[in-house]
């Protein structure tokens, strides 16, 4: 999202959830989003506009608008690390078990980017965390191409803060690629 709005794109963000400790640029969302399963009138307002929806709310989206996802894939255990991470931060008990999240999510994750195969309304742009952190040049200009906007590649790539990706898998940027890309047969 950070990169979108430096690049020129207008953001739907109510700013309600502030930059903190675990995302020090923002997180980009809007509270509205929450409750697209019984109010997504507002979405009309939105056309042309990002508007961050996490991946259970992505079926909730009305078919009666055209969507461009982009949809950004990240390697299981940093997901996971970085969400016991803000728990941490936040206080709140961190009893996670491990192995049943990631299947839990390999299965929503699989069962999601095969839905959005299916929307006649929908195209998909599925972006590797790992790529865009080691490459935000050419990540920059896949996402330009994908939307056809006239946004600043130099700006989006420059938003890409290596210092921000803290909770990285044990192979870092190098290598799996089974980690953070489709499962496959599922785009």
């Amino acid at each position: 999202m950070q990169m979108l709005a430096m690049g020129g794109m207008r953001i739907l963000s109510d700013s309600a959830r502030r930059a903190d400790a675990d995302n020090p640029l923002g997180y980009f969302e809007c509270e509205r989003v929450k409750h697209l399963a019984s109010d997504s009138d507002w979405l009309s307002q939105a056309a042309g506009m990002a508007v961050k929806v996490i991946s259970p709310l992505i079926t909730k989206l009305p078919a009666r608008f055209e969507y461009k996802v982009i949809f950004l894939l990240r390697a299981m255990s940093e997901i996971l690390s970085s969400q016991r991470q803000m728990l941490a931060s936040r206080g709140e008990p961190i009893a996670v078990d491990d192995a049943a999240m990631a299947t839990a999510f390999a299965d929503h994750l699989a069962e999601t980017l095969q839905w959005i195969s299916r929307q006649p309304n929908m195209q998909l742009l599925p972006i590797s965390h790992r790529r865009c952190i080691a490459d935000p040049d050419g990540v920059s200009a896949e996402i330009k191409a994908f939307l056809n906007r006239p946004l600043d590649v130099r700006r989006m790539a420059a938003t890409v803060d290596p210092a921000l990706y803290r909770q990285r898998s044990p192979d870092g940027l190098n290598g799996s690629r089974g980690a953070d890309t489709p499962p496959r047969g599922h785009l």
